[in-house]
């Protein structure tokens, strides 16, 4: 008679060798010592049967379980039938009638929950949880369940109920522009004017003097600066300026999409002329596509030159109309209040061009000025209504908070019950705190811009998720794909020649497939605001002989933003070719992974030279390149073919053990020579 092992047996009946043991010893007294013992054939196949008969035994008793629990569903459906089938008589007979002859249409997204499908299909849910499962789909009655499911479901249920399924157009979060509107229901509004320009050419003075000569005092003071925002009446028109000077606040709002300003006022100091900040504030206007009226201030000044800044503002691409240009400039002193009213006047003249319009009567929108929470009030927004007419009580979705509006204050602190379009506002009810530019739209009721606002923060992680900035690495493949047309550019360098030099060179790669333009270029250190531009440009930065900021850093790394920096120029150029062609190769790295000793040798006809080693330092790992080290000298350089433990092949030998191994095609394999392992790393670049 034949034997069989214990481990075998249990390996072929799918069971712990410890609990065949025990088996062995209470059903028929065969004491065995561990798994290695023998058993005969016969007793083998009794033990298989008693498993089986097991086995079977469990699957009946499961089926007798499901048997059960449909039996007490079907039970606990009829009972609620009964119960209330004389309540709903007339009701079911009518909701029957109209089942039987006409056709339930089922208007759903991707997915719609048990409880939606089931009053749509005026069927309990209970019966509708009972159809998925006979289906075999398990789903609560709170449970989403997809398109496909509801179009099986229907089928099921053609011979009860005409059901036709169809799909809802998805809904569209976000929209950049304002709803098309009828030119007849069109009014003329406020212009909104934001002021820009470098440090300490006078903003904030001017503002204050438009503020005082235009504003009634004690009623502005600080509650302007608080709202954020202020109007002002010159020659019995209203005018809106956004307090947030600042080009870093303007590039925000507009990498949002919240294009708030009309009109750009840049500020420029007669005895200073244009600044870096001036600069990047031309270029975050010409880049927004916002007209610009120039305010050269500090006329009053002893070194002020006001021929010199407009020439400063004409090599920046800024033609002032004095010299045959399209831009306005106003010489002012915030000082002396001097032109302080032809400022306001071409204001005016420039809004007039502009025809900005919108219509009071519908539902508002607009953007987010400013927001923060507060102790006392809870979250607090600063808004300014772009179109429509806001008011007390409605319920707003506000970027991805949402909110009902408690109470609203205007831009000189009184209580106000309602905001048309240009009036900047403070209210409060909102559930969080908002981020600055993010767009507001008034909805029907709250629970709908509760729902909104989950939908926009699922929409806003997936895109965070899926964010695809333009880096050099992939610049090929989306030309290619069509999704890049331009690559921008900030250039940053140490002087004003090198800055013009690898702009115009990186002008000149220009091709049929992509336009490079270079959006900014400045002196300087990469700062906070060049990232800003670039995140809110899709651009791309690179720095000649400058280093980025701390700050400049977090930003880049947080907006995905490609910055590289260079100390020679043509290294920038051929990367930027380089990109732009598709050839911007991965770079590789050699890495040492250990290092063995050969102790001895052995010959073998069918395999060649093996080699008996000691592992001194790291590790040898199969499938890896080697390289055999001899007095000093590489004197080959493969590949392992084999390596071993003993008998046994392994994956890898770690340091102070033994090893066996063979070198392809290289068999002049001596004691004491040293065999290096060692891989090749591939390095993507992930920028330049």
């Amino acid at each position: 008679m034949s034997k069989v092992r214990i481990y075998e047996l249990a390996k072929e009946l799918n069971v712990q060798s410890k609990e065949l043991i025990e088996l062995l010893a209470s059903e028929f007294g065969i004491e065995v010592k561990n798994h290695m013992s023998a058993i005969e054939d016969e007793e083998a196949e009794l033990i298989k049967d008693l498993i089986e008969e097991e086995k079977n035994k469990e699957k009946e008793k499961r089926e007798s379980l499901v048997d059960e629990y449909e039996e007490m569903l079907n039970d606990s459906i009829k009972v609620k039938k009964n119960r209330n089938k004389n309540k709903n008589r007339e009701e079911s007979v009518s909701d029957e009638q109209e089942n039987s002859s006409g056709e339930v249409v089922i208007e759903m997204e991707d997915t719609i929950t048990v409880k939606e499908l089931s009053e749509m299909l005026k069927m309990p849910s209970i019966e509708v949880i009972k159809e998925l499962m006979f289906m075999g789909v398990m789903a609560a009655i709170n449970a989403e369940i997809d398109i496909a499911t509801v179009e099986k479901l229907a089928e099921k249920l053609a011979d009860r109920l005409t059901v036709l399924v169809v799909r809802k157009e998805e809904k569209v979060i976000e929209k950049d522009t304002m709803d098309e509107e009828d030119e007849a229901d069109l009014v003329k509004r406020p212009p909104v004017v934001t002021v820009m320009g470098h440090v300490d050419h006078g903003k904030t003075s001017l503002l204050d003097a438009i503020r005082s000569a235009k504003v009634t005092e004690g009623e502005a003071g600080g509650i302007t600066q608080h709202i954020g925002a202020y109007m002002a009446e010159v020659n019995g028109e209203m005018v809106t300026f956004l307090d947030t000077p600042g080009h870093e606040a303007f590039t925000a709002m507009r990498a949002r999409g919240a294009q708030v300003t009309d009109i750009v006022v840049l500020v420029v100091a007669a005895d200073d002329g244009i600044m870096p900040q001036t600069k990047e504030a031309i270029n975050h206007c010409k880049a927004a596509n916002v007209p610009i009226v120039v305010a050269i201030n500090k006329i009053d000044k002893p070194g002020a030159n006001i021929d010199r800044v407009k020439q400063e503002l004409a090599e920046e691409g800024v033609l002032v109309e004095d010299w045959g240009g399209d831009v306005a400039s106003v010489p002012v002193s915030a000082k002396t209040r001097q032109g302080l009213d032809d400022l306001l006047e071409m204001i005016l003249l420039t809004s007039e061009m502009l025809e900005a319009k919108a219509n009071p009567n519908r539902e508002a929108k607009g953007t987010v000025i400013e927001a923060k929470l507060d102790k006392g009030r809870g979250a607090v927004a600063s808004l300014l209504v772009q179109n429509g007419t806001l008011h007390v009580g409605d319920s707003i979705l506000v970027g991805n908070t949402y909110g009902r509006i408690r109470a609203m204050f205007d831009h000189k602190g009184k209580n106000v019950k309602e905001a048309g379009p240009s009036v900047p506002v403070e209210i409060l009810g909102l559930s969080e705190v908002p981020v600055s530019g993010d767009k507001f739209e008034v909805v029907k009721d709250e629970k709908t811009a509760r729902n909104m606002a989950e939908e926009r923060k699922e929409a806003a992680k997936s895109a965070y998720l899926n964010t695809n900035k333009v880096s050099l690495e992939d610049l090929y493949s989306q030309i290619q794909e069509g999704k890049v047309k331009e690559l921008s550019i900030i250039v940053k360098a140490d002087v004003q020649g090198s800055v013009q030099a690898l702009s115009q060179s990186l002008e000149k790669l220009s091709t049929d497939a992509v336009k490079v333009r270079v959006i900014h270029g400045a002196v300087g250190a990469i700062s906070e605001t060049d990232v800003t531009l670039a995140a809110a440009s899709n651009a791309i930065i690179i720095g000649f002989n400058v280093r980025p900021d701390s700050n400049a850093v977090a930003i880049a790394e947080k907006e995905k933003v490609d910055m590289e920096t260079y100390r020679i120029i043509y290294d920038a150029i051929d990367d930027v070719k380089a990109a732009m062609i598709g050839m911007l190769e991965p770079e590789y790295k050699e890495v040492v992974l250990g290092t063995a000793e050969v102790r001895q040798t052995y010959k073998i006809s069918s395999v060649g030279t093996v080699a008996g080693c000691y592992v001194t330092s790291g590790k040898v790992v199969r499938n890896e390149s080697v390289r055999v080290v001899r007095d000093g000298i590489v004197i080959f350089d493969g590949a392992l073919s084999s390596l071993k433990r003993f008998k046994d092949d392994a994956k890898e030998v770690a340091q102070n053990y033994e090893c066996g191994l063979t070198i392809e095609k290289f068999n002049d394999i001596k004691e004491g020579d040293i065999i290096e392992a060692y891989t090749m790393e591939e390095i993507k670049p992930s920028s330049l």
